[in-house]
């Protein structure tokens, strides 16, 4: 059974949040990579950043048994390798959007994450939302349903998101290993297809007299990914998923904000409507949260 530690989780969850929201101002660095081209040099230098990590956390034991677990327990080397291709898929979408014009479909994806991870926790782990929690959940879902009637309709963009991210954090609660070492399993398992991409995309001839990517650039991608993806994880763990989902509303508020102050996007009346009842809900959360971690056990 999960043990979970509302302090740690909080900071982790918000901590990988900003990370997140800042790969989307640090992508353009990356000219003139595509979105794909980013999404497998990503994987490569992620992994060794996983693996470093894991050096330095002395989980290299941890992760030698995860990986003979895997050998002599075929369920659980299938679960790895099915939690592998839902992150993957993850990672892939959210940069593949830009480049079709499905950037809209994705975030309302986003947008509708938090609250179906607030139905899973309710329905299906059973858990409590209190007062200050049901309200964000009201206010998110009035943002929502704002965005959804402008959009129009789900697509399998916004589709992915919202129902593929649950199931792969349920399943990682029921491998129930230790995070960082799935984590850096699932990069291993995804190592070669990006691999196979590099090679065959033609990023490698626009990059290769290209002392910044090399030295500074790509290897910063790999570390800005490897921490934000492994407080992430983590924090998957230690909160329980109602309280988990609400705080994923962290990440496109500050979206938003870097879309303005750093990539000089404005929003429209009609985005206003959605957001606001957006920030609404991270307001009430961050209320529900400062509470939770003043009255948790030290």
């Amino acid at each position: 059974m999960n043990q979970y530690d509302p302090k740690r989780g909080i900071a982790l969850s918000v901590c990988a949040s900003t990370m997140f929201a800042l790969l989307s101002a640090y992508a353009t660095l990356l000219a003139p990579l595509s979105g794909l081209d980013i999404f497998a040099w990503r994987i490569v230098w992620t992994v060794p950043g996983a693996l470093l990590l894991v050096a330095l956390r002395k989980r290299l034991p941890i992760l030698r048994q995860l990986l003979y677990r895997m050998v002599t327990e075929p369920r659980l080397g299938v679960a790895m390798i099915v939690s592998a291709a839902l992150l993957g898929a993850q990672l892939w979408v959210f940069l593949w959007a830009p480049l079709h014009g499905r950037m809209l479909d994705v975030s309302l994806g986003y947008f509708l994450l938090p609250l179906v991870m607030v139905l899973v926790g309710r329905f299906y782990y059973h858990e409590r939302l209190d007062g200050l929690q049901w309200w964000a959940v009201a206010f998110a879902a009035a943002g929502v349903a704002h965005e959804l009637w402008i959009t129009g309709a789900f697509s399998w963009p916004t589709l992915l998101v919202a129902l593929g991210y649950p199931p792969y954090f349920v399943l990682r609660r029921k491998i129930n290993h230790d995070s960082l070492a799935m984590f850096t399993v699932e990069m291993v398992l995804l190592l070669p297809p990006a691999i196979v991409f590099v090679i065959s995309g033609g990023s490698l001839p626009m990059i290769s007299g290209r002392l910044d990517m090399w030295c500074l650039l790509l290897p910063g991608l790999g570390a800005l990914s490897t921490i934000a993806l492994a407080s992430y994880l983590k924090a998957s763990r230690l909160l329980p998923v109602a309280l988990f989902g609400i705080l994923g509303y962290v990440e496109p508020v500050l979206l938003v904000l870097i879309s303005i102050t750093l990539l000089g996007e404005t929003l429209s009346a009609g985005q206003l409507a959605t957001y606001i009842p957006i920030w609404i809900a991270v307001a009430l959360t961050a209320l529900h949260s400062v509470r939770l971690v003043r009255f948790a056990p030290n």
